[in-house]
């Protein structure tokens, strides 16, 4: 019998104050299957580690490898796991700071597309970026995740 593990993913939810109130960066997920969605659409940049690697270690690499700049210096703030539907677990933290969606040059995945043709295509991991405020995030970000923008609202109050 084998034991399959869940997946992680680890990942770094930039927020800012501004005179609107709480705002939180969020990625849209690239791709043709996201392409027309919104809601649940969205997501913290994240990505996927082994075990033996340091969770911090790995949303901070996977911070530049999804937007394609440094990831910020500043104040960590833990905010725990979730366990997404699909069964990944997803550890995040929150780092207050402020990032200019314009300056993002995505990573990109390789796939076949269409389906069954034969054809790799590549895509770009997150197809846009914005800052939403909490209530905005809620609507759109994977449910699961939407914990991550609670537990930042506990740590901002």
């Amino acid at each position: 019998m084998t034991v399959r593990t869940a997946k992680r993913s680890a990942g770094l939810l930039l927020f800012r104050h501004t005179d609107r109130g709480l705002q939180v960066l969020l990625g849209h997920m690239g791709g043709p299957l996201w392409a027309r969605k919104d809601a649940g659409a969205w997501t913290v940049p994240k990505g996927e580690y082994d075990p033996a690697e340091p969770a911090w270690e790995a949303a901070r690499r996977e911070f530049r490898e999804e937007l394609g700049v440094a990831p910020p210096d500043g104040q960590a703030v833990p905010l725990g796991e979730v366990v997404q539907r699909n069964g990944k677990i997803v550890t995040v933290w929150a780092v207050e700071a402020d990032l200019d969606p314009e300056t993002i040059e995505p990573g990109t995945f390789t796939m076949e597309w269409p389906p069954r043709s034969g054809r790799l295509r590549e895509f770009p991991e997150l197809d846009r970026v914005a800052w939403f405020t909490p209530d905005r995030a809620r609507a759109v970000i994977i449910t699961a995740q939407a914990a991550f923008l609670d537990r930042l609202a506990e740590h901002s109050a």
